[in-house]
Parts: C-alpha cells; structure tokens; sequence
C-alpha cells in the first residue's frame, strides 16, 4: 500500500501559491454546478445471510447521503453492504448518516451524537472532502478529524473503525483543469493527515477508490452516480469482508489493524 503520510513539501507551498486561481474557479463553479439533494431512500437495513451479522455504520458527508440519487441501490451504504454480502455470504445490518457538504467538525458535533447506541462491528468513514474542498489549513483537519476517531472509539469501542482517503480530484468533470489540480494537491496534504491519525488512533486507512471514469459520476459532474457508489461499495468492502470462503465475519473484531509507526531517530 503507498505511503499516504509523506506528501513532497512542495505539495503544500504550491497549493498555496495557487489560492487566488482556486477562489475565482471555486467561485464560477459554485455559481453553475447544480447543487443535488441528499437520496430519499431509507437510511437502514438488513441483507440475509450466514454466520453472525455485520453491523456497518456507514458515516460521513454528502457521498454517504448519497445526493442526487433516487433509488436505495444507488447508495454508498447500500453497496458497502450488498458488497460485503456478496463476498463473503455474511449477513449485514446496515446504517447510513451523513451530511451534505458536512466536514470532520460536523460530523463529529452534529451527526455522531445522534446516532443510537448500537453494537456496531464496523464503522465506514467518507470525510474530508468538504475539509479540502473548504481549503481548511491541514492543523485544523488534524484536530477535527482526529477527535472525530477519538468520539467514534469511546462511542463505539469494539466497532473497526475505516477511513477511505479523498480520490484523485482530477478526474472530477465538473472541474476546470487548474481547480482539479490544485484540489488534487490539497487532497494529498488532508490524505496525508488522516493517515496518519487513522494510524496513530487505531483505524484503518483503505487505499484511495480507484480513478473513475465520466460514466461514475452524478449529473452535477462531481459525486458519484449510482455505477460511482457500486464501485465505491466494492471498494470499502475490501477491507471489511475477507476472501470468499472464509466463514468468520468478526476475525479478532474487538483489534483495530494497527500500522506501527517508526520511532523518530
């Protein structure tokens, strides 16, 4: 897996530099995208199968509201846990909150305190876009995110808590190529952060979900659209479910994968 944590310091200084060049296109592109409402579709439910159940709560911004969609199959959360399902034949019950345009802070003061008290076996993240998009300076990502972790281990402490870092904004339609650039590179300083707080407060970082092409993408050119959330479903289901032929849904469900940190010389 790349090392998400060492972006090049160039990465930072250039992002920067081009500050003026993200406000006049962020400003265009805000004026003509059209803005897609979150999907009027259930917010849970349950897949059958064998064995004991996956309890999946599924957490995060407007990816895991799902906006612009109309059916239930065309949702994050759905395709986690169809994903999950198929892999693995194992039963999942399934709950999705999340927030449109809601960064690490809301959802961390306004959607994870209302979330019931459940026994979750896992805990599926998609934060930190609106961070980057809202070119919030990596230290303030670094706290909101990080105590985000730190609510989601007291809350749930036997629950696999796994994060999916932000994609490859370039390949966004929607964006002009110098605005997809330059999110591209703050992306890879907040992806930098998360790692390294998923690392140092017991979750799990995924590999970044694969480039995708036009047809993965919602009308507004950049959420995803139902093909989108099915590959994203497949992705995160990865690191949930094993191999198929494994019979075990929960293997040492109560250790989070952990990637030991090198001492400092």
């Amino acid at each position: 897996m790349a090392d998400l944590t060492k972006p090049p310091t160039t990465t930072a200084l250039y992002s920067w530099a081009m500050f003026p060049v993200y406000a006049w296109q962020g400003v265009r592109l805000r004026m003509r995208i059209e803005r897609l409402l979150p999907a009027p579709v259930p917010t849970m439910g349950a897949l059958e199968g064998n064995s004991e159940p996956v309890r999946l709560l599924v957490l995060g911004d407007s990816t895991v509201a799902s906006v612009g969609m109309e059916r239930l199959e065309d949702t994050l959360a759905y395709n986690i846990a169809k994903a999950i399902n198929e892999r693995a034949g194992w039963p999942v019950q399934w709950r999705a909150a999340g927030g449109n345009s809601a960064t690490a802070s809301d959802i961390r003061d306004h959607i994870l305190p209302h979330i019931e008290e459940r026994d979750w076996t896992h805990v599926a993240l998609s934060v930190g876009i609106n961070d980057m998009k809202n070119f919030h300076v990596v230290r303030r990502f670094k706290r909101d995110f990080g105590s985000l972790l730190y609510a989601l281990r007291t809350r749930f402490p036997r629950a696999r808590i796994i994060w999916c870092p932000i994609p490859d904004m370039r390949q966004c339609p929607a964006l002009p190529t110098a605005l997809g650039r330059i999110l591209a590179a703050r992306a890879e300083l907040i992806n930098a952060m998360g790692a390294r707080m998923c690392r140092e407060r017991g979750a799990i970082v995924t590999e970044p979900v694969p480039p995708q092409t036009g047809d993965a993408f919602a009308r507004d050119g950049f959420h995803p659209n139902g093909n989108g959330y099915r590959i994203w479903g497949r992705h995160f289901a990865q690191w949930i479910a094993p191999p198929e032929g494994l019979s075990d849904p929960l293997p040492d469900a109560t250790m989070p994968h952990v990637t030991p940190l090198r001492r400092a010389g």
